[in-house]
């Protein structure tokens, strides 16, 4: 695992990332991932400090699935590198960043992120807006962040069940709700390529996409206990909700990371040799 400048990865065309120049933090590679050696309220802070100063940025959490999906599907890979926030949303990624010179502090989900983002929204006024999960689930996860976050400014929000041509119809209605943080609960990729789309449209500060976090703050999924959580141990209750779902998904992927991991030093070592050899 090697240390980069995440300054390298400013932003696409179509996701500009509004960060002062000069800009610059310490990041972590895992294989063909890069993530942000933040801290969920370190991302948290940095977030806030954005939406104060007016600038724009997308944040990107990548779990191992998603990290092995982005190696075949090169648009979700130029997503990632090109948003202004990517973190590690699996325990297994910040196990293998201790192999390189700079450690990831912790593992940053979506849900945590949500709740964690949902305080400061409550505390600062900033206007939110959730976006995915089926109308009734949205509901029920508004109406339990409004409960936890008393003061919470929710904007809006809608299902995620629409066709590619009522998409600008979403992104319309988020931009006159004059919501600066934006929550996208679609899945991956789908919630990326409506982020990468519509951005140019959307007037939010900051959007995020969150996968099933919606499903979980409704109380339709449980997460696993905190001890499950720092043991690394949360597929596997995930896996107990949603064997039928997940088995093949967390065999092919994990399978597959631990491969790669085990197999990138090997590679990185042949590849500094090859100058050596050729100017003997």
């Amino acid at each position: 695992m090697s240390l980069v400048n995440r300054s390298a990865y400013p932003g696409s065309p179509a996701m500009p990332a509004d960060a002062p120049s000069g800009t610059a933090r310490k990041a972590v590679r895992i294989l063909n991932g890069v993530f942000d050696a933040l801290s969920a309220h370190q991302v948290v802070d940095d977030i806030v400090r954005a939406i104060s100063a007016g600038q724009r940025g997308v944040v990107c959490t990548v779990n191992v699935a998603i990290l092995m999906m982005m190696r075949s599907n090169p648009r979700l890979q130029r997503f990632a590198d090109a948003a202004r926030w990517t973190v590690a949303d699996g325990q297994p990624l910040v196990w293998a960043s201790h192999l390189g010179r700079t450690n990831l502090p912790e593992r940053v989900t979506g849900a945590d992120l949500i709740d964690l983002l949902c305080a400061r929204a409550a505390r600062e006024g900033i206007g939110v807006y959730f976006l995915g999960a089926s109308e009734a689930i949205a509901r029920q996860a508004v109406d339990a962040l409004r409960k936890k976050h008393p003061g919470l400014d929710v904007r809006g929000w809608a299902d995620g069940y629409f066709g590619p041509d009522e998409a600008s119809d979403r992104a319309d209605a988020i931009v006159q709700s004059g919501a600066q943080l934006l929550f996208v609960a679609m899945g991956v990729p789908r919630q990326e390529y409506f982020i990468e789309e519509q951005w140019g449209r959307l007037g939010a500060r900051v959007a995020i996409g969150v996968g099933g976090s919606l499903d979980v703050i409704a109380g339709l999924r449980k997460r696993a206990p905190r001890s499950a959580q720092r043991l690394g141990l949360e597929w596997a209750y995930r896996l107990a909700q949603e064997p039928r779902r997940l088995f093949m998904r967390y065999l092919v992927t994990n399978s597959q990371f631990l491969g790669l991991i085990a197999w990138d030093p090997i590679v990185h070592a042949a590849r500094s040799l090859r100058p050596a050899r050729r100017g003997q």
